[in-house]
């Protein structure tokens, strides 16, 4: 049994597909056919069920892969323990990063960890909270920055900042200058939302529970139109369809009176959402980790709350 096949064998429970998974490995499909073979015949038992277009793991095979995961990561630890000896910050950091936190803050976090840490670039990947957990649990990312709470996940968790929410509109609108709104007042306006999979969708759903039902009888919110992205939905609130919750983060200036949107805030008790970094337990590289929070820390970011380093995750 070598580490190589290991590897064969994470990438075809990965990929579901000898193919695909030979070109992730950067071999010929008989070269990694034949080593998953002859892992097979040594432990006599079957990893994959072959036949159809995708490749199934056996139940057994299951616990073969997730155990050759956990002996491929703690490899990896050793390399990382040996590297720290010369500069733990040495090395390309893989960052993941959810779609809702991404466009504003990574512009600031890269150009000051380039000015800080230039040894240690950015890999970085925007993707939803479920899927950056599967790629932390993978290896396939040393970090990911996302919101609370989360799915259970098994991770190493540090708070980094407290971001509250606030209401777009059209310039137009009844409440256009109001100082404040409260969250029950929402349920009478036609919301925008982000679609299924992004953790703010819930997260702004906590705020205001009506927009969870769809109605057309007036009791309520007469219609939701869910959107891809923020900037897709500050576009269809500017041309008039409806309001949204956006991210204080996302707003440069909450007072600005230029352009086709005005933003208010919530009025008192404020919904907000806290971001964390998270990495596995087994991770090495943890002042890599302190200077990304460090870098998060020192960001200029309109509207949030940075915490100490003794900040609670809850």
């Amino acid at each position: 049994m070598t580490l190589t096949e290991l590897k064969y064998i994470v990438a075809v429970a990965r990929q579901k597909h000898f193919g695909h998974a030979a070109e992730a490995c950067f071999v010929a499909q008989p070269t990694l056919s034949v080593a998953i073979k002859k892992l097979e015949d040594e432990l006599g038992v079957t990893i994959f069920e072959r036949g159809g277009t995708e490749v199934s793991t056996t139940p057994l095979g299951a616990q073969i892969v997730a155990q050759a995961e956990r002996v491929l990561e703690q490899t990896a630890a050793i390399k990382e323990i040996a590297k720290q000896n010369k500069d733990p910050l040495a090395g390309p950091f893989r960052l993941g990063v959810i779609y809702t936190v991404g466009p504003y803050l990574l512009p600031s976090l890269v150009k000051n960890m380039i000015e800080r840490v230039p040894q240690m670039p950015l890999v970085l990947q925007e993707n939803f909270t479920v899927k950056l957990l599967e790629l932390l649990r993978q290896g396939e990312l040393d970090a990911a920055i996302m919101a609370l709470p989360l799915p259970d996940h098994g991770m190493m968790i540090q708070a980094l900042y407290d971001e509250p929410f606030v209401v777009a509109m059209p310039k137009d609108h009844a409440w256009a200058e109001r100082e404040e709104i409260s969250a029950a007042e929402l349920k009478t306006e036609t919301m925008l939302l982000l679609g299924n999979g992004h953790c703010f969708r819930d997260q702004v759903l906590e705020v205001c529970p009506e927009m969870a039902r769809f109605s057309t009888t007036g009791d309520g919110i007469a219609r939701t139109f869910e959107g891809s992205s923020l900037e897709t939905i500050r576009h269809m609130v500017a041309s008039g369809v409806g309001l949204t919750v956006l991210p204080a983060a996302s707003v440069a200036d909450l007072r600005s009176k230029d352009g086709m949107l005005r933003y208010v805030p919530f009025s008192a008790p404020e919904p907000e959402r806290r971001i964390v970094i998270a990495w596995r337990k087994s991770f090495t590289r943890q002042a890599a980790i302190e200077a990304i929070r460090q870098t998060v820390l020192a960001c200029t970011l309109p509207g949030v709350t940075m915490l100490s380093e003794d900040a609670s995750v809850q």
